[in-house]
């Protein structure tokens, strides 16, 4: 089948074609900002322009500031809750108007065990997970009218050795 990618990094996007391309199907890459709409909007048209429809949307976009609440600003706050919540709303938003002409689809929205119970240091994360898991967990019995599933993701949290991830 066919992917696309879309993820901030070109470096990253570079990576994840080459791992992709040799298991066959066309893969997709486009450098966006997750943060900023517009471009979003952009990367959806593209992908459908491309390959005329969009079956399954995965959102797994993340950043992880790790500290204690008074080291942490309201930019720490509003960064994730663009990043996890904001981002994926607006996916949601473009996509499912699609999915719905087309007859149904797949949504897969990615949050973590930090979305379901909080975890000290990490509070714009868990913030932010939190209202992902509830916004996904609220439209799914409404999608689900359009034959369009929606999934919520809650995997452990991983160590990564960094005191900062951002991928998206």
């Amino acid at each position: 089948g066919s992917v696309a990618l879309i993820a901030r990094d070109p470096d990253e996007l570079a990576r994840a074609k080459a791992d992709l391309a040799p298991r066959g199907g066309a893969v997709l890459t486009i450098e966006c900002d997750l943060l900023d709409a517009r471009q979003i909007q952009s990367a959806v048209r593209q992908i459908i322009d491309r390959f005329g429809k969009i079956d399954i949307l995965i959102n797994n976009a993340g950043i992880i500031e790790v500290g204690p609440l008074e080291n942490m600003t309201r930019e720490d706050f509003d960064r994730a809750m663009r990043l996890h919540f904001w981002a994926p709303f607006e996916l949601i938003a473009q996509v499912v108007p699609e999915m719905r002409i087309w007859g149904g689809g797949r949504i897969v929205n990615v949050s973590s065990i930090g979305g379901k119970v909080a975890v000290p240091h990490l509070a714009p994360y868990s913030a932010s997970k939190f209202a992902l898991t509830g916004f996904s967990d609220a439209i799914r019995a409404e999608l689900a009218r359009d034959n369009i599933q929606v999934t919520t993701v809650a995997p452990g949290m991983m160590r990564t050795g960094r005191s900062e991830e951002h991928t998206s």
